[in-house]
């Protein structure tokens, strides 16, 4: 299946034991960016926005797919200026991780845009309902600690952004 928001392919896996699975299927992916921005004024800038896999609006770093032929970086200055209307310092990857290595090929960059500042007005894209706003850095620990911030990619990131950020 080949549509614009999800990719799947069916494999046939032998495992290191000899055993043989028919039809394990793989979600495939180009990967996604995940944005702490962080101003002049030392805040975080968030989203919050409806996500139709849980049905809720969530709270974010600002995060997006990796379009075709582009690089994560480039991704990360587009999904924050698109979904925010920030734009700051060059990105800097703090970290990529795997999203979910059992059925997905997909992996997670994490990048850190300082002197985040308002330049732009947003460019959502017709699935987007994005709400931005900033937090001080406690506030954001605070809401990776209690729930707030609930997505696995995004509580790894805020962790991994948490640790550079001093």
């Amino acid at each position: 299946m080949n549509e614009p928001f999800l990719r799947v392919r069916s494999d046939t896996v032998e495992l290191p034991n000899g055993t043989v699975i028919e039809n394990y299927f793989v979600r495939e992916s180009r990967g996604f960016a995940i944005v702490a921005a962080l101003t002049p004024e030392r805040r975080v800038v968030l989203v919050r926005q409806y996500k139709h896999g849980i049905a809720q609006i969530v709270l974010e770093l600002p995060a997006g797919m990796i379009d075709p032929d582009e690089t994560p970086d480039a991704c990360a200055i587009r999904e924050l200026a698109e979904e925010t209307g920030y734009t700051g310092d060059p990105p800097r990857l703090l970290r990529s991780l795997f999203a979910d290595p059992t059925s997905s090929n997909a992996s997670f960059h994490v990048f850190l845009i300082e002197n985040a500042v308002l330049k732009f007005a947003q460019s959502l894209d017709a699935t987007e309902a994005i709400v931005v706003e900033t937090a001080t850095i406690d506030e954001l620990r605070e809401a990776v600690r209690d729930g707030r911030i609930g997505s696995g990619s995004q509580l790894a990131a805020a962790y991994v952004a948490l640790d550079h950020i001093r």
